[in-house]
């Protein structure tokens, strides 16, 4: 199975071969691991080395802290991936973002109000589709400009539903 994983601003392409490989980025690693204390801390061999960490998911982002960095992960499997890629969600470098429905579905809650300052990654609509609820994500810092669903409406795939702009930017 296929997963790519965003790790502060670096982007790896992890390929989990069986229970004893991984292959990031085209290197084969040979692992073991296991989840002590309650799941939070693993213990983890890749390739004969002993590491360990702390794990613990908040808001779709995995913090992982091993030798004394933080590192924020982001993973996401190759077909949200995918999606991701193909409806524009990497952050804008200018101008105004715009949050897409990556499907038709219905609208079950909306995190933000226009004026309101959100950051990359932070959760601004959630999504119902296919009997799955579809967190979608603000692809950048910015002020919310201007929100066009409200819970319980319905929208097609690729309508636009939250714009974001940059500080001082009119939407």
């Amino acid at each position: 199975m296929k997963y790519f994983a965003r790790v502060n601003d670096k982007e790896f392409e992890i390929v989990i071969d069986s229970d004893q490989e991984v292959i990031v980025n085209g290197v084969p690693y040979e692992i073991d691991f296991q989840l002590l204390h309650e799941d939070s801390v693993l213990s983890l061999l890749l390739n004969n080395r002993s590491l360990e960490a702390v794990i613990n998911e908040r808001d779709g982002v995995w913090e992982v802290l091993t030798r004394g960095e933080l590192y924020a992960v982001q993973v996401q499997d190759e077909r949200m991936y995918r999606l991701a890629q193909a409806r524009g969600s990497g952050p804008a470098v200018t101008g105004e973002a715009q949050v897409r429905s990556p499907m038709p579905g219905v609208i079950v809650a909306v995190a933000v109000v226009e004026g309101d300052a959100v950051r990359q990654g932070d959760k601004v609509v959630i999504l119902e589709s296919m009997k799955m609820e579809n967190e979608l994500r603000a692809p950048r810092d910015g002020l919310v400009s201007r929100v066009n669903v409200q819970k319980g409406d319905s929208v097609e795939k690729d309508q636009v539903l939250v714009v974001i702009s940059e500080p001082g930017e009119e939407g």
